[in-house]
């Protein structure tokens, strides 16, 4: 290896809001070596997603939080450079829980190699191939089971997951409803993910009675990657035995006080419905069976999604910023290198 620096954000101190350049400082530091059972990758692009700020908290969460002094952590896919494993070589294409840095020690044990990227861009791997798509596949295939007929509403719909949420619900034969804030994002969803029906949530003063204009007959699954208000909204317009599946909570992952919890909650008691989470981990090792049929959706244009690639490590924390404000159009991916 020619290189002797690794750039890297580290978690200084616990996030009291958005991060900022003190709390998650950008530093320089020696570049790790492999020991035996142990990779060192050289990151080509990391994935930005919303559920790292709740990593650097110290709340718990389905991961332990980031150590402080520890750099942030994340998905991230990149080429072997150095290995103490007779199981990866040196050139070998890999994808796992790596960091905000160039170069990234990992154990042999904790990577995920790559055989064949089936021509498709190496981004892919982190967005509709990897744990976005899978994120949607499973979380509404097998938490939710949607049946024909059935009225779906997303929010967060022109999200990296949302979106795809959306396209598979209208492959399984539901009638689709998006939440999405903007024209551009609303157009995008009905022009081009063949969404039903997409409320412009920035635009409605009255968000529940949107709701109950677009799904009369009430909403039978709704994907919550959102929270806040707009919960209490849907949950006053669910049908009856509803179904919420329970991805994110965006609404609230920056607050600097915690907020009430929803008013409207008695309304799973009242409509016989109820609230479930998953966490894409638990489905990590069923990939194989997700890839191939999400890669002939493509194939056919039943899934359209969009990517939105920033280039420079060292943006990554401005980047990381637009997932709370909406800025960004697709999922957020940062390139770190070229992949040569």
């Amino acid at each position: 290896m020619s290189a002797t620096v690794n750039r890297q954000f580290i978690l200084k101190s616990r996030p009291l809001a958005l991060p900022t350049t003190e709390e998650v400082p950008f530093i320089e530091s020696p570049m790790p070596t492999a020991g035996e059972g142990e990779l060192v990758v050289k990151n080509l692009y990391m994935s930005l997603d919303p559920a790292i700020r709740g990593w650097m908290g110290d709340e718990p969460n389905y991961i332990p939080p980031i150590p402080l002094g520890s750099p942030v952590w994340c998905t991230a896919i990149g080429r072997v450079v150095d290995s103490g494993s007779p199981d990866f070589a040196v050139g070998d294409l890999v994808l796992g829980m790596h960091a905000w840095e160039d170069y990234t020690l990992t154990t042999a044990e904790a990577a995920g190699k790559i055989e064949d990227t089936m021509g498709l861009p190496l981004t892919n791997f982190l967005s509709v191939l990897g744990a976005t798509g899978m994120t949607s596949y499973f979380g509404l295939l097998e938490v939710g089971g949607p049946q024909p007929g059935q009225t779906l509403l997303v929010s967060g719909a022109a999200g990296a997951v949302g979106s795809i949420v959306g396209q598979i619900g209208k492959i399984k034969g539901c009638r689709v409803i998006g939440l999405a804030g903007g024209k551009e994002k609303c157009d995008w969803l009905k022009n081009d993910c063949g969404f039903d029906e997409v409320i412009d949530y920035k635009a409605e003063a009255d968000l529940e009675a949107a709701i109950r204009e677009k799904c009369p007959d009430g909403v039978d699954i709704y994907w919550e990657n959102v929270g806040g208000d707009m919960l209490d909204a849907v949950l006053m317009n669910l049908a009856e035995r509803a179904h919420i599946l329970f991805c994110g909570w965006i609404a609230t992952y920056n607050d600097t006080e915690k907020r009430p919890g929803p008013k409207n909650l008695w309304q799973l008691l009242a409509k016989s419905a109820k609230m479930e989470g998953f966490v894409v981990k638990d489905y990590f090792h069923r990939a194989p069976e997700a890839i191939p049929v999400l890669g002939q959706w493509i194939g056919e244009g039943k899934i359209q999604f969009k990517e939105h690639v920033v280039d420079g490590l060292e943006n990554a924390l401005t980047a990381f910023h637009m997932l709370f404000d909406g800025s960004n159009t697709g999922k957020l991916i940062i390139k770190i290198a070229e992949d040569k």
